[in-house]
């Protein structure tokens, strides 16, 4: 039975690896998974282990916090070593995203010779100060099968030069992650449990350095939100690094005297948070994703996207660094006068049994 790796480092990839892992069981393929531990408290990994039903990590590289070159440059040498030490050859290692363990697994795997499959490729928000675009940048340069998830994808990869060979428009696997759990997200019931009435609150999602790292940006978008709760109640649960950031600035007291602050949500709890509500303001990725499948109204509070297809289709608006835009988006939203989106293609909940048939081709017993 061949065997391949699938790779997984911080709280977005889990949800992506989740229903590749369960459409291989039915393959001859044997996945072994491997958690750099990029991401390595409880409730931004451990929860969302158990809550998505994947299995234990075979290994686990344990390579923490850092810089980005020295947490990139901890993955690359113990990914190595775990190549070279794993007792059967590995057909292919599939990566997912775009973090740093995406990148450097994918450097370690091609530099040995090994294929790598990149899960999410051809995003592009065309911004090389977000270290998350060098990530796809680099990664989809030496990956050798890029799975798309949205249209513009294979434009980008087109743009650059990426042979057709190498290009498989797949759809979105974490609309398969919110497909599977969202009936048990639902019966959690999140909104009673926290005193708020369905489809009447809004739910805020900060964490890029863009917005929370400079305190002047940081305190306007408290401003922001204490604004919008003005209007309609404001559910925050609070990323490690964005609490961190709000006490240094002082700003913590007067945010949570008008918004409501939660530690870091599993998955089905955020799920089943955003579901009900009225609306969603985000600088996430992923929870652009999730709104459009959700048909929630979505305000992401950067200038750019690498999900355009949000955009395109109706589902996402860009409010960028216009913080009175975002004021008046909310305003519409409450009142009723926003605009909603439609459907996108390939968001389906089908995407992971894509990916599969094409790797069992590739990497499977009949290659």
């Amino acid at each position: 039975m061949p065997e391949i790796t699938v790779v997984a480092g911080a709280r977005p990839n889990f949800m992506k690896v989740a229903p590749i892992l369960r459409a291989l069981r039915h393959t001859s393929i044997r996945p072994r998974l491997v958690h750099t531990g990029q991401h390595y408290d409880v409730q931004m990994s451990d929860v969302f282990f158990r809550q998505l039903g994947i299995p234990a990590p075979d290994v686990h590289l344990d390579v923490g916090s850092g810089t980005h070159g020295a947490q990139t440059a901890r993955v690359l040498e113990s990914f190595e070593s775990y190549l070279t030490s794993t007792a059967e050859p590995q057909r292919g290692v599939v990566v997912v995203g775009d973090v740093n363990s995406t990148m450097a697994c994918t450097l370690a795997a091609v530099k040995l010779g090994v294929s790598v499959a990149h899960v999410e490729a051809g995003l592009r928000s065309f911004d090389r100060g977000m270290p998350e675009e060098i990530n796809r940048l680099v990664t989809d340069a030496v990956a050798q099968v890029l799975f798309i998830s949205e249209p513009a994808g294979v434009d980008n990869l087109r743009h650059e030069g990426v042979s057709e060979d190498r290009i498989h428009y797949v759809g979105n696997v974490m609309i398969d992650t919110l497909v599977h759990e969202l009936p048990c997200a639902e019966a959690l019931d999140m909104p009673g449990t926290l005193g708020l009435c369905r489809g009447g609150y809004a739910v805020v999602t900060l964490h890029r350095p863009s917005n929370v790292d400079d305190p002047s940006r940081l305190s306007a978008l408290v401003e922001l939100l204490l604004r919008a709760a003005k209007k309609i109640p404001v559910v925050f649960p609070l990323h490690p690094r964005t609490r961190e950031r709000l006490c240094a600035a002082g700003l913590t007291e007067k945010l949570e005297a008008g918004v409501k602050l939660l530690n870091p949500l599993g998955y089905r709890e955020n799920l089943g948070l955003i579901q009900s509500a009225k609306l969603v303001l985000t600088d996430s990725g992923g929870i652009q994703e999730e709104t459009a499948f959700l048909g929630v109204p979505c305000l992401t509070l950067r200038s750019n996207t690498e999900r355009p297809a949000t955009v395109m289709y109706g589902t996402n608006t860009l409010v960028g660094e216009d913080l009175d835009r975002a004021y008046m988006a909310v305003n519409d939203v409450v009142s009723g006068a926003y605009r909603r989106g439609t459907a996108i293609p390939g968001w389906d909940g089908c995407a992971a049994e894509r990916i599969v048939s094409i790797l069992e081709a590739i990497w499977g017993d009949g290659r």
